[in-house]
């Protein structure tokens, strides 16, 4: 049930085949879900320092939401939030072995996969040309071109890794195959004409090469592919860098973040209350807006000081901080060579989500809340002690064919 929430939540077939779509799919799956969990024997209760964090940052909003000067506004978005709380607990707890995480992994590369492949075809049938509503992705979450630029950021790094460690233990058929996926990612985040989203790419790129950036043939081979993607992308999206900081969209950005610093300043504790950005930057702030009404922030940690002040903002970025931790320490130990770069990659994508989330308004989107889910049960499921010993003792580990007649391609070798 809890893969099923996966495949409806990105993958999207009730919007591909709507003769489906009679039923809310998604709010089936996690009340199955949960009561899964009292059925499967083998689910027990997952600790992590996140799990604290979430469940105090769930009872900030409850409380900026009591405070907040629209109140009925924020009850009515509550769900934004405690939703992804109960899905996160569901995942860290039901996806308990390596098996359970590879499948659930894949499900997550396979539903991403499909949009970017999808949309990388469309942006070339077109001839790679501008459009200002850029890519849309399916309804949803991703379908505005900037919330789908943020979750191919957070998924080509996460690709990027699962071909690394397949690499020889696939035909080059596959592998080639599964090299498509953080390529189309990559042209999707080109063609979603997101200048936030190609200016964390770019961040990725050259933090994901760092320790070695300073070799000739990494600094060759970063400048070649900066200078593909700067004559990749059209004219027109060129232009609107040339323009930042003084267009319209971003004039009322910087709008929004000035008068945004200047709500927490006046409500440090609670903020102005969750979700009510909006509707309190329309009252107190009217003079400066540029187009027909006040929109949110574009800026998560401004949202979130504005939802929930600098209490909420503190364990906001603790949990950031806590997940970038998770990744900086994590090793896998059956995957040799390549033991520390799934940590890696993970934190790849984090950066993508943190700087991108610096011009849209996502604190509240799938991306960073089924990240942190991901980074704790990748932590469990390899870290434990158990899995330790087995490695001390060159056992098999749980594993699944990916080629016939050719060695387990998960299987530690033996010495």
């Amino acid at each position: 049930m809890i893969c099923a929430y996966l495949f409806f939540e990105y993958f999207r077939p009730q919007s591909i085949y709507t003769f489906i779509d009679v039923l809310p799919w998604t709010k089936l799956v996690v009340i199955g879900a949960i009561l899964g969990c009292f059925t499967d024997k083998s689910v027990r209760w997952v600790s992590s320092g996140i799990n604290k964090l979430l469940i105090l940052f769930l009872l900030v909003i409850f409380a900026s939401s009591f405070l907040a000067y629209f109140p009925d506004i924020s009850k009515d978005n509550w769900d934004k939030y405690y939703l992804w709380v109960i899905i996160y607990f569901l995942i860290i707890n039901i996806v308990n072995t390596r098996k359970r995480f590879f499948i659930f992994l894949l499900i997550f590369l396979v539903s991403s996969f499909k949009i970017s492949f999808g949309l990388a075809l469309v942006w070339a049938k077109r001839g790679f040309s501008f459009t200002d509503w850029g890519l849309k992705g399916p309804p949803g979450f991703f379908e505005n071109s900037g919330e789908l630029a943020i979750q191919m950021l957070v998924f080509w790094p996460i690709a990027w890794a699962f071909c690394v460690t397949m690499k020889g233990r696939v035909g080059k058929q596959l592998y080639y195959l599964l090299l498509l996926m953080p390529v189309t990612a990559i042209m999707v985040i080109l063609g979603a004409s997101s200048r936030g989203a190609q200016i964390a790419l770019i961040l990725q790129l050259v933090v994901m090469n760092s320790k070695s950036i300073m070799r000739p043939r990494v600094l060759i081979a970063i400048g070649c592919l900066i200078l593909s993607i700067w004559l990749l992308m059209p004219t027109e999206q060129k232009q609107r860098f040339e323009r930042i900081g003084e267009d319209q969209t971003s004039q009322q950005r910087i709008l929004y973040w000035e008068n945004g610093l200047e709500m927490i300043k006046e409500n440090p504790f609670f903020g102005v209350g969750y979700y009510n950005f909006a509707p309190y930057y329309q009252k107190y702030y009217s003079e400066d807006i540029l187009f027909k009404k006040a929109e949110l922030p574009h800026n998560i940690f401004i949202q979130v000081g504005t939802d929930a002040g600098l209490i909420g903002l503190s364990v906001f970025s603790l949990m950031i901080f806590g997940a970038w931790r998770m990744g900086q320490n994590f090793t896998a130990p059956s995957c040799e060579d390549n033991e520390k770069i799934m940590g890696r990659c993970a934190n790849i994508s984090l950066l993508g989500f943190v700087v991108a989330g610096q011009f849209v308004t996502v604190a509240y989107y799938p991306f960073f809340w089924i990240h942190l889910a991901l980074l704790v049960v990748m932590f469990k499921v390899f870290e434990n002690k158990n899995e330790r010993k087995r490695v001390r003792k060159n056992e098999k580990f749980p594993a699944i064919d990916m080629q016939p007649n050719r060695p387990n391609s998960l299987e530690l070798p033996r010495k």
